[in-house]
Parts: structure tokens; C-alpha cells; sequence
């Protein structure tokens, strides 16, 4: 078949851009679903005419040596080491760098480096393939182009997923190479097909103008990608932020709390003192100053809207109050309690007397002006 019937043919499927050929396929259920079996019988492709696209100067040497027979092959291979055992066998290992792996594990490791996939079919048989083997592949401009700027994964034409593949992308004639990229669902992207005999040179110029051309389209797609991480990780930067900075408030208005405490306890110290050494007649004097000032100090923080007064009643009898924000948690009461290390308080609950309700773990979450504990709130300590 002539290389104008074989475009005609697939004219119904294939679009070009620039020259370069592209559609796409759907791949077959056994290779998405990673079922492969090794066919005997295949199909037979080998003897479909030459030719192939975008070489329309090329001419083939004449005469061609026939190939030297492929050597057989090892009864016991494994279906992902077929190809590499086949070819190694007859060319040797200075060659691209074939992944040794599925076709479509290949695919994912190419969407992974942001790369496009080299297919490449092997036709043991077939008269050009010895040459374009010999020659092209195997050659070292070829073999670093390739190493350096795509993934490659090949593959048996007659067996496994070279054979499923084959069947996809029904190549006119062999050796057969294809530009292949990821595509949405279970398709996939034909950016380039190169059939038949083909000198490094020319190689090479078609798999960098298929960079060049599909690369625009096809790299916004891994840009997208790439943005898409970034966009992830910029909120993820601004999350860790923001709690940073609830966490620095929260600490400031602890520290403040402190402060708040440390100066009340100083004027508290005069009144103290001379409570220690008063007179008979200083006595009366003495003790109403001293509660006109814890009147006045009680007064001064319920004004202040920030701040409420929790009073404590131990199992002992002692009671304690303390000074909390209003955006302080129920659980900065436990806290509070636990860091006294009072004997015999360990486990607990903290209940208030009227109404009763019960601040237990649900509620350790709640600020205490959500709790109704604002502005002031008197709580017993309920032992377990």
C-alpha cells in the first residue's frame, strides 16, 4: 500500500498541525486494565508495504542486505523483558534507554517528568529493521536525543503490549515509531508517527520539530500541573501562617493577663502589710480599706469586656479566682487547675451551681464567652 492510500485511508482520524501528525486513540481495556497475554498467533503486520510519513526525499540504499535471522529467543522471559532480551540479543546494549516496565507504567513515568513517551514497535523480521536498528536507533545522536528529552518504552510487535499497540495505532509499516502523551480519560495523544526506514539526521529533525510544535499545547497541560502544585502549596504557607499568628495573639493576650495579675498583686502587698502589725484602734480602720480595694479591683476588670472572673471551689473548701480572657477555651480552666498539682485531683469535672451544666471534654473547645462563663462564673471541682 502506497504512503498517499495509507493517509487517505486515516484521514478520518488524523489531523495535522504544521506537518506534524496528530489524533487521538483510545487504549485498549487489557493494557488500562494492566492485563497483557503473551498471543501466539498476533497479527501480521510484518509484511505491509514501506514507506513512511514526512520523508518524502528519502531513498533507500540499494541493494539492501537482507538481514542476518533474529536469534531465538529464551523460553522463559518475562512479558516486560521480552522486547529488551530480543533486541539486546541482536544490537547490543549501546542503545536509548528503554524503560523495562508496562506500556502504561511507561505512560505514567513520562507524565511524571513532564515528557512525552517514545514508542518504538519491534519487528524482528521485517527487512528494514536490521538497518534502522543498526544504524539509526543504536546510533549515538539518536541514542543521547532520546536519553535527554523523552522517556522510551518498547515493545514487541507480535506479542504483549507492543502487540496490543500495534493494534491501536495500525502502523502502515515497520519500524514504526510514534510520539505518544497522556491524555485525558483512557486516550491517548498520537502527537507524531515515523514508518519505515529513516537515517539519525532526519530522526532526530522530526522528534525536535514534535517537541517544538506540540510542546506548546501539550506543556500548558504540565504547566497547569505544576501551577496547580504551587497554588497547593502557597495555601498550605498561608494556613501554617495564619496559625502562627493565632497562636503569637494568643500568646500575647496570656502574657497581658500576667501582667494584668502581677500589678494587682503589687497593690495588693501595702494593704497586706498592714494587716500584719495594726493596732486596736487601726484594726476596724484597716480591714475596710483592704475591701473597699477588692471591690474596686473586681469592679475595674468586670468593666473591662475582655476579661471574666471565674471563682473555683475546691474539694477541700479553698476557693481560688482567677482572671481569664473571654476568648480563653474551657480547657485553659483545666490547665489552670491541673498546673497547681493539687493532691487527689486528678480526674475530674468542672460543673457550674446554678443553673448546673456540666463543662466536660464537648465542651473543652468553647471559648468562655461562648460557655456563658462571661463575666464572671463560679464552678466546684466534681471529682470522678
Amino acid at each position: 500500500m502506497s504512503s498517499a492510500g495509507r493517509e487517505k485511508g486515516r484521514a478520518s482520524v488524523e489531523a495535522t498541525c504544521h506537518g506534524i501528525v496528530r489524533r487521538m486513540v483510545s487504549l485498549p481495556r487489557n493494557i488500562v486494565g494492566g492485563v497483557s497475554r503473551v498471543m501466539g498467533h498476533g497479527i501480521d503486520l510484518m509484511g505491509i508495504g514501506g514507506g513512511r510519513r514526512n520523508q518524502p526525499n528519502f531513498q533507500l540504499p540499494l541493494p539492501l542486505p537482507p538481514p542476518p535471522p533474529p536469534p531465538p529467543q529464551p523460553a522463559m522471559v518475562g512479558e516486560e523483558w521480552a522486547f529488551l532480551t530480543c533486541f539486546e540479543q541482536q544490537y547490543g546494549s549501546d542503545h536509548p534507554f528503554f524503560y523495562v516496565c508496562r506500556f502504561m507504567d511507561g505512560l505514567k513515568i513520562a507524565e511524571d517528568e513532564n515528557k512525552f513517551l517514545f514508542l518504538y514497535l519491534h519487528s524482528p523480521e521485517h527487512p528494514f529493521t536490521y538497518s534502522f536498528c543498526r544504524e539509526t536507533l543504536c546510533s549515538e545522536v539518536v541514542t543521547q536525543f532520546l536519553d535527554a528529552n523523552f522517556v522510551c518504552w518498547g515493545g514487541l510487535a507480535d506479542r504483549g503490549d507492543g502487540l496490543h499497540m500495534a493494534a491501536t495505532l495500525r502502523p502502515g509499516s515497520f519500524p514504526f515509531c510514534a510520539v505518544l502523551a497522556p491524555a485525558s480519560g483512557d486516550s491517548l495523544a498520537v502527537l507524531q508517527q515515523i514508518e519505515g526506514p529513516i537515517s539519525p539526521a532526519e530522526l532526530v529533525e522530526i522528534l525536535q520539530r514534535t517537541m517544538e510544535e506540540q510542546g506548546l499545547a501539550f506543556g500548558s497541560g504540565f504547566r497547569a500541573m505544576e501551577e496547580e502544585r504551587r497554588r497547593a502549596d502557597r495555601l498550605l504557607r498561608e494556613e501554617q501562617d495564619a496559625a502562627y499568628l493565632a497562636a503569637l495573639h494568643i500568646d500575647k493576650e496570656k502574657s497581658r493577663l500576667k501582667d494584668l495579675r502581677s500589678e494587682q498583686g503589687v497593690q495588693k502587698k501595702p494593704v497586706q502589710a498592714a494587716k500584719k502589725n495594726p493596732t486596736k484602734k487601726q484594726s476596724g480602720k484597716l480591714l475596710k480599706p483592704a475591701t473597699t480595694v477588692s471591690h474596686n479591683e473586681t469592679a475595674n476588670q468586670e468593666k473591662d469586656p475582655r476579661i471574666t472572673q471565674i471563682l473555683i471551689r475546691f474539694p477541700n473548701g479553698e476557693r481560688r479566682e482567677r482572671s481569664f480572657s473571654i476568648m480563653d477555651k474551657v480547657q485553659s480552666i483545666y490547665r489552670y487547675i491541673d498546673s497547681l498539682g493539687l493532691p487527689g485531683v486528678d480526674n475530674y469535672r468542672l460543673v457550674s451551681s446554678f443553673p448546673k451544666r456540666v463543662y466536660s471534654v464537648e465542651e473543652m473547645g468553647m471559648t468562655l464567652k461562648d460557655a456563658g462563663l462571661h463575666p464572671s462564673a463560679s464552678l466546684f471541682i466534681e471529682l470522678l
